[in-house]
């Protein structure tokens, strides 16, 4: 399958929740036309962002559906579809695939800690099982496995493997990759500090979580830097830093559920184990929405 490169901003959606707990497919519908109305490139349903650990099979899949209804081909729909166990991976896939995915995110497998090449063999099986290209997700704060330099260098040598978001937190890491990369394999921060950075150092953009709240902000800054203009880049960056720190004052998506909730996108329901913003944040989390335009003071 033939793929859009991704590049500059990609959301990774948060889900609305009802009161009662369900998907608020409505919210979603509005959520998704507002982000590519605000300019994001593509976007990024069911990752950790999405509280896909908490759905049944049937629910993620109906947030993916729903996406792609609501992209109607205007953006790249990137589904999460990640899982320790590498069957399960190829059959969570399978369904994204079905469900109009134009790409999968896969995350390294989290708690087993494979070693690098039990790494590589989950990536392969999986961009072998599909026909959907992989962006590998290199997240070792959730999975405490690191996906070195030369592992992410080995899995986009595969045909089937297009992208990589880096959330390691290591520039160093992140810039050989850049540096060693192939032409068609891109390289997006998975970290909203680090953006501005990945992208100067020759990144393509990011998957983000600030952009849920602010993504016309975020959209800015990945276009002006893919420009070269870095100091007008540097500038959108340093409007976005009180709200980029407040995003994760806790664990996310809980602030930035309670921004958008603050805003009148969704209710601020989330799923146990994950809680709502606690009362002391909230006072931090509105001002951050104040600095980025999202709400009048």
């Amino acid at each position: 399958m033939t793929s859009q490169r991704l590049a500059g901003c990609g959301t990774a959606l948060v889900t609305p929740f009802t009161k009662s707990g369900e998907i608020d497919e409505q919210s979603l519908r509005a959520f998704v036309d507002w982000q590519i109305s605000s300019g994001v490139q593509f976007v990024v349903p069911c990752g950790s962002t999405g509280e896909a650990a908490t759905m049944t099979v049937q629910e993620h899949r109906r947030v993916v559906e729903i996406t792609v209804e609501q992209t109607a081909g205007r953006v790249p729909v990137v589904a999460g579809a990640a899982s320790n166990d590498t069957k399960k991976a190829i059959a969570l896939s399978r369904e994204m695939e079905s469900a109009g995915a134009t790409h999968l995110l896969h995350a390294s497998p989290m708690y087993n800690k494979p070693p690098q090449r039990g790494i590589v063999a989950h990536f392969r099986a999986i961009a072998d099982a599909v026909k959907t290209p992989i962006v590998v997700y290199n997240v070792p704060g959730r999975t405490a496995s690191n996906i070195e330099a030369a592992t992410t260098l080995e899995l986009a040598e595969h045909q089937n493997i297009v992208a990589v978001k880096e959330a390691s937190g290591n520039v160093a890491q992140i810039s050989e990759i850049i540096r060693h990369r192939p032409a068609r394999f891109a390289v997006l921060s998975g970290d909203d500090p680090l953006t501005l950075q990945v992208m100067a150092d020759g990144g393509d953009g990011v998957i983000s979580v600030t952009s849920n709240v602010a993504p016309k902000l975020v959209a800015q800054l990945t276009e002006l830097a893919a420009a070269g203009d870095f100091a007008a880049a540097r500038d959108v960056h340093h409007q976005l830093a009180e709200w980029t720190a407040a995003a994760f004052i806790e664990p996310n998506p809980i602030p930035a559920k309670a921004g958008l909730a603050m805003m009148g996108k969704m209710s601020n329901v989330l799923r146990l184990p994950l809680v709502p913003l606690a009362d002391r944040f909230e006072a931090t989390v509105r001002a951050a929405l104040v600095s980025v335009g999202a709400l009048t003071a």
